[in-house]
């Protein structure tokens, strides 16, 4: 059977998240994890539509992609087709034409899982590797310290306190009430929880959402920050536990994070709270020439 690229539409997003939440094992290299889908979410059901791509064969999804900005892909495959020449040769075709609708022509980048055979086709193509990623974990059977902080968990009421946090953290962010709204709408949001930390004078400090693919399998943090004026305290650790133990409450078997190997503070954040770094990952691009 031929393999079909398509759009999953807005329908098809369900069948989407739930191959995703299927391809999510312990010991998986990191790849496109349906929390990523949920936080693309807070630019509405329709624009996260528009975004994901689908590679099926007889009516089975064996690659999803998602568009998450002009010019990159991040894209993974089913755990028994990620060295299955046929669809990876298809996927290459399809990702290096623009023609095809998935990426434009230029400088592109592609995320796809270290180890799968799109990565060593890409390479024999010319695409070169992009600066690196350290993905962290931190098994959930253990113990997890507690935070030490207030942690208060976010509802439609406290939306607005999560993005002033969020703001404050992300320069340039445009984060907004109305988008978390449209996150929590989404379908991997039942799945999924943000939380606040709050000082000891009650100010909002730092903030993260997790996101569970159910039970038994890793979750993922995406995104966390520390409000700027609050930083070099502790706050990130802090919250960071706190994302751990929900991820535990929801079911996790791990907690998973990805961070620039250039951002040295994130990294030993996210050590300093319990995770593990895990082999550098590295996106493929294509120059613009």
């Amino acid at each position: 059977m031929a393999i079909v690229l398509g759009k999953p539409g807005v329908d098809g997003l369900s069948e989407a998240v739930g191959v995703l939440r299927e391809w999510q094992y312990g010991g998986a290299p990191m790849q496109l994890h349906p929390g990523d889908l949920g936080w693309f979410w807070r630019s509405g059901a329709e624009a996260t539509a528009a975004a994901v791509r689908t590679w099926r064969r007889d009516g089975r999804i064996l690659a999803v992609g998602l568009l998450d900005g002009p010019g990159l892909l991040r894209l993974t495959l089913a755990p028994d087709a990620q060295r299955e020449e046929e669809l990876a040769r298809q996927v290459v075709a399809d990702v290096t034409r623009p023609e095809r609708g998935v990426l434009p022509g230029g400088r592109v980048n592609i995320e796809a899982p270290m180890g799968a055979l799109v990565q060593d086709l890409l390479s024999e193509a010319g695409w070169k590797t992009d600066e690196p990623w350290t993905p962290l974990r931190h098994g959930l059977g253990e113990p997890l310290a507690d935070p030490g902080v207030r942690i208060e968990v976010v509802g439609p009421q406290q939306a607005h306190v999560f993005v002033a946090v969020h703001r404050a953290a992300f320069e340039g962010s445009r984060f907004t009430a109305e988008r978390w709204h449209a996150m929590a709408a989404g379908l991997p949001y039942a799945d999924a929880r943000s939380l606040v930390a709050y000082d000891d004078r009650g100010d909002a400090v730092a903030a993260v959402t997790v996101w569970s693919a159910g039970p038994g399998r890793p979750g993922l943090l995406e995104p966390m920050g520390v409000h700027r004026e609050h930083r070099r305290h502790g706050y990130g650790e802090a919250i960071t536990r706190a994302a751990a133990a929900a991820l535990r409450d929801l079911g996790s078997s791990s907690a998973l994070v990805c961070t620039p190997s250039s951002n040295a503070a994130a990294v030993a954040t996210y050590r300093s709270a319990g995770f593990r770094p895990r082999p550098e990952v590295r996106d493929r691009y294509r120059d613009a020439s």
